[in-house]
C-alpha cells in the first residue's frame, strides 16, 4: 500500500519589475514630493484664505495625490511585458498632463488667489478652467489605454494581475465621478435663467454652499453632502487595491491557506467589489445632501450590509481554501 503526501504550495513572492519604472512619471512624482514640502511651508506661514480654508491646502492635497498617482502608475508600467512602447507614451502623456495641471492649480490658487474649480468669472478664469478640464480627459484617456493593455498582459501572479486591472478600472470610474460636480446648482440655474450667464458653474457640495465648515485637512463638508469623497476614493483605488494583493502575499508567508493563487485572487476581487460599493455608497450619501460625519439610518444600514457581505464572502473563500489545503 502506498501513501501519497500533498506538496504544500510554494510561497508567493513579491513581484519584481522586469523593467525600470517609467522615468517621466517618476520625475514628476519626485518633483511633486519636493513641491509638497513647499506646500507645507506655505500652509504654515501663508495666512491667506480662499473660501474659508488656507490658500495652500487645495494645491497641497493635489501635490500629494498626484505624486502617489504618478509613482503607482510608473510601477505598474514597469511590470508590462507587451506593447511597452505604447505604454511608455501613455505614461508620458499622463506625466505631462499632471505637470500641466499642477502649474495651473498653483498659478490660479496661490499666485492669482482665485477660486480654481467652477470659476467662469473672467475670460482668464474660464480659460484656465477649460484647459484643466481638457487635460483631465486627456489623462483619463491615456490611463484607459494602459488599463486595456494590462487587461491582456500578465504581470506577476494572478492575484496581483487582477488587483492592477481592478484598480485601474475603479480609478477610471472614480475620475468620471468628478463630472457630478459640474452641474448647475439650483441657485446657479436660477441666475442663468434670469440673466443668461453665471460666474460660477458647478459645486462639490450638495445642499449647502461651497466653502462652509469642513473636516480637517480634507475640507469635506460637515454640514451637507460632498461629491469629492467618492471621487477621491475612486482615484486612490489605484494604490489601495494593489496594496491588498501585496499584503496578501506577505500574509501568505505565515498562513498557508493564502499561498495558492485562487484564494488570494478571490479575496482581491472581493475587496475591490467592496471598495467599489463604498465609493457608490458615499456618492449616494453625498447626492442626498448628507455629510459623511452625520450619516442617516439608511446610510448606516447600507454600510452595515456592505460590510457584512464582504466579511461573509471573505470567510467563505478562506474556509473553502482551508478545506482544499487540508485534503
Amino acid at each position: 500500500m502506498t501513501t501519497t503526501t500533498s506538496v504544500p504550495p510554494a510561497l508567493p513572492t513579491l513581484p519584481s519589475s522586469p523593467h525600470r519604472p517609467h522615468r517621466p512619471l517618476v520625475a514628476v512624482s519626485i518633483a511633486l514630493a519636493v513641491l509638497t514640502l513647499v506646500g507645507i511651508g506655505g500652509a504654515l506661514f501663508d495666512d491667506r484664505d480662499l473660501l474659508g480654508h488656507p490658500i495652500w491646502m487645495k494645491p497641497l492635497k493635489f501635490m500629494i495625490s498626484f505624486a502617489l498617482y504618478c509613482a503607482t502608475l510608473a510601477w505598474m508600467l514597469s511590470l508590462q511585458t507587451k506593447a511597452r512602447r505604447l505604454g511608455w507614451w501613455m505614461g508620458t502623456v499622463v506625466a505631462a498632463g499632471v505637470a500641466a495641471e499642477m502649474v495651473l492649480i498653483v498659478g490660479q490658487v496661490v499666485v492669482r488667489g482665485r477660486q480654481l474649480h467652477f470659476n467662469m468669472s473672467t475670460p482668464a478664469d474660464k480659460l484656465i478652467h477649460d484647459i484643466m478640464a481638457g487635460t483631465v480627459y486627456l489623462i483619463w484617456a491615456a490611463v484607459l489605454v494602459v488599463a486595456i493593455q494590462l487587461l491582456f498582459d500578465k504581470p506577476g501572479d494572478k492575484a496581483l494581475r487582477w488587483s492592477i486591472r481592478l484598480a485601474l478600472g475603479t480609478t477610471l470610474g472614480g475620475m468620471l465621478l468628478g463630472n457630478l460636480m459640474f452641474r448647475a446648482t439650483p441657485a446657479q440655474q436660477t441666475a442663468m435663467d434670469t440673466t443668461g450667464s453665471e460666474d460660477f458653474f458647478g459645486a462639490h457640495s450638495v445642499g449647502v454652499e461651497d466653502g462652509g465648515p469642513g473636516m480637517p485637512i480634507t475640507g469635506w463638508s460637515t454640514e451637507g453632502g460632498d461629491l469629492r469623497i467618492g471621487h477621491f476614493l475612486g482615484v486612490h483605488a489605484l494604490q489601495l487595491i494593489p496594496l491588498l494583493a501585496l499584503g496578501l502575499i506577505l500574509l501568505a508567508r505565515r498562513y498557508a491557506v493564502l499561498r495558492p493563487e485562487g484564494p488570494r485572487t478571490a479575496l482581491v476581487a472581493t475587496g475591490a467589489a467592496a471598495y467599489g460599493g463604498l465609493i457608490l455608497l458615499v456618492t449616494w450619501q453625498a447626492e442626498r445632501g448628507e455629510s459623511l460625519v452625520h450619516p442617516s439610518g439608511s446610510t448606516l444600514l447600507a454600510f452595515g450590509s456592505l460590510l457584512s457581505a464582504t466579511i461573509l464572502v471573505s470567510l467563505t473563500v478562506l474556509l473553502r481554501a482551508r478545506r482544499t489545503t487540508l485534503v
